[in-house]
Order: C-alpha cells, then structure tokens, then sequence
C-alpha cells in the first residue's frame, strides 16, 4: 500500500520538474504554489503593456497617460499587497467599463479614501456597482458606485 503513496509522490514531483523546465526555457517566472495555500482573489486588469515600460542600465520608464503617486497606510486589509512602504500608481478611471473584477480600486466611504479590490461587479436598478474587499478581510464592503470610485491602482512598486 506504501508503494502507492511513493509513486504518487514520484509523478507529483517529475510533474513539477517537467512544468519548471517548461515555463524556465520561455523566461517567465512561475511562482510555486504547494497547494497547502489557497487564495480566492482575482488578479488585476493588466494596465501597462511590455511596450510601455523601458529599461535602461540605471533607470526605468513606464508610460502611463496621466498617472499619480500613492502611499498606503499600515492597515493591513491589503497586505501583502498593500502596505506602508509601498508606492503605488494609479490613474483616474473614465467609465466604470474601466473597472474589472480583480482591479484595486481606491474610493470614498465616510470621509476616508479606502484602497481595496473589487471581487463582483453587477448592475441593479440604481446602475452599476461594485463590491470591493479587502484582501484581508472576511467580510467584503457594501456596493460602491463609479461616483465614489477615485482611482485604480495599475502598478505597485516596492
């Protein structure tokens, strides 16, 4: 019966190494996820394409129209995502078409600028709404309105 175990081990772990040469010989990074871990948050819209950022020797460029620098408190509804030390930068969304699930938006709720990320998105009699969450948090916020929403954040950078 141990054998069984072992050879389910064995397939696991060739499994692995086959998949690492795979994704290593097209120079992408994989990030390694033992499955003991499970994470139900969707990733962000992706804002900046390869072309817009430039990389030279000592310093980089990423173009983006009308970007602004933001600073986040020791909260740790977004960690580790979000937290003090990071900069993070953000645009000011046009249309709530901008806005996808998964997207870190940042909005007013009681006179605070809260930053969390957006995990549904519908439509009721009053337009569009979004339901936000922090990372963090078991419980998500209630609906946002495009009106509250400031800004969506399309790069953090540590």
């Amino acid at each position: 019966m141990n054998y069984r175990y072992t050879l389910v081990f064995l397939a696991g772990f060739l499994s692995c190494i086959f998949l690492f040469y795979i994704f290593s010989s097209s120079n992408l990074e994989v990030p390694f996820a033992t499955g003991l871990v499970s994470f139900d948050v969707s990733s962000p819209s992706d804002w900046v394409g390869e072309e817009d950022i430039v990389v030279f020797e000592d310093y980089i460029i990423l173009r983006i129209a009308n970007a602004t620098l933001s600073n986040y408190a020791n909260s740790g509804s977004m960690n580790p995502v979000l937290d003090m030390g990071a900069n993070g930068i953000r645009i000011v969304p046009k249309y709530s078409d901008q806005i996808e699930i998964g997207d870190i938006i940042s909005f007013r709720f009681g006179g605070n600028l809260i930053v969390h990320r957006v995990v549904d998105k519908g439509i009721d009699e009053n337009g569009v709404y979004f339901i936000t969450q922090g990372d963090n948090n078991i419980f998500s916020d209630d609906k946002i309105r495009f009106e509250d929403i400031e800004y969506i954040t399309v790069g953090v950078i540590y």
